[in-house]
């Protein structure tokens, strides 16, 4: 099957280490069919890809990777990791890209990483889970993965964990136990990750890195639909220097069509941001692939959009 008879890149679509996934502690990817499928870089991984019509998966390791080790067990896994991934990868080099793992609980370490895997590895570019021991991508101490990702004209995926404990406390407490998924992807996924694009701006991070390409799942995490509320109550107050929030949210970020097959949402997030910031994703195996396929083949948009979304944006974003 293919998919409207287009190439197709699948640019967030997960993995696991076994060394590193030994490490994780609560449920996150813990069902014995999503672990089947984790741990797959082969035969099941590709036969559910053929028979969706994804030509290449853009592989990055599970939420939360190695943001909560401490710094000297992060910069040993994820290192480790890369290089396991990396061999997986010469088995089917057509199939198969991917995010580097990055030891963020040591950023120069993680810089160093991210530089490591894009020149000697050949990878697309990172992908970081959340906040790193409870402090978010945008804190400076981080600002040197972010100088070393522009320089190597690197994306990084700001992708979900589960929210900080106190986030989990405050807010959902009430109903984790009746509909855990109001922690991850139902709700809490999002309110974190959007939070984390949000500080992003906020943190003068594009301002001293303005060529930094940052990526966000799920369509953006519902900021495509709030971009211009955003913007315009950041600014309505005065007293502060203007935050040009809309600007940096279209020149610095792309999202992607991970787990959001939402016509409605696409629309906005095209009109909002253009088609040219929109990437194809499934975020398998947490979805299915066949949905996204059957989804995106009968969107009533343009075939040069649908290029666009399917492949072409993520051969000019990664340099495929």
């Amino acid at each position: 099957m293919t998919i409207a008879g287009k190439f197709v890149i699948a640019l967030e679509e997960h993995y696991c280490d076994d060394e590193l996934t030994a490490t994780f502690t609560g449920t996150e990817g813990r069902s014995p069919e999503l672990r089947r499928r984790l741990f797959d870089l082969g035969e099941l991984r590709l036969a559910e890809m053929d028979e969706a019509g994804v030509d290449v998966q853009v592989l990055s390791h599970s939420a939360p990777s190695a943001q909560r080790l401490d710094a000297d067990t992060a910069v040993r896994l994820a290192r480790g990791a890369n290089d396991r991934l990396y061999q997986s990868l010469k088995r089917h080099p057509e199939r198969f890209a991917a995010f580097a793992t990055l030891p963020t609980p040591e950023p120069k370490a993680a810089a160093d990483e991210l530089e490591r895997a894009v020149t000697q590895l050949g990878f697309k570019g990172a992908m970081v889970h959340g906040l790193t021991n409870g402090v978010f991508f945008d804190d400076k101490r981080f600002w040197p993965i972010m100088e070393r990702a522009q320089a190597l004209d690197v994306p990084i995926y700001l992708h979900p964990a589960l929210p900080h404990p106190a986030v989990v406390e405050a807010y959902y407490k009430d109903y984790v136990q009746k509909f855990p998924g109001i922690t991850n992807a139902a709700w809490g996924f999002t309110v974190e990750t959007a939070t984390a694009g949000v500080r992003m701006v906020l943190s003068g991070a594009f301002d001293a890195y303005p060529d930094l390409k940052i990526i966000l799942g799920h369509l953006g995490e519902g900021l495509p639909f709030l971009i211009w509320r955003i913007d315009m109550a950041l600014n309505r107050l005065g007293g502060g220097s203007p935050v040009r929030f809309r600007e940096a949210f279209n020149h610095n970020f792309w999202i992607t069509t991970s787990g959001n097959f939402s016509t409605p949402a696409l629309i906005c997030s095209m009109l909002e941001m253009g088609a040219d910031r929109i990437l194809y994703s499934v975020d398998w195996p947490f979805v299915r692939n066949m949905p996204g396929t059957e989804w995106i083949r009968d969107l009533q948009i343009s075939n040069e959009d649908r290029e666009k979304i399917l492949s072409g944006n993520a051969r000019r974003l990664l340099k495929m």
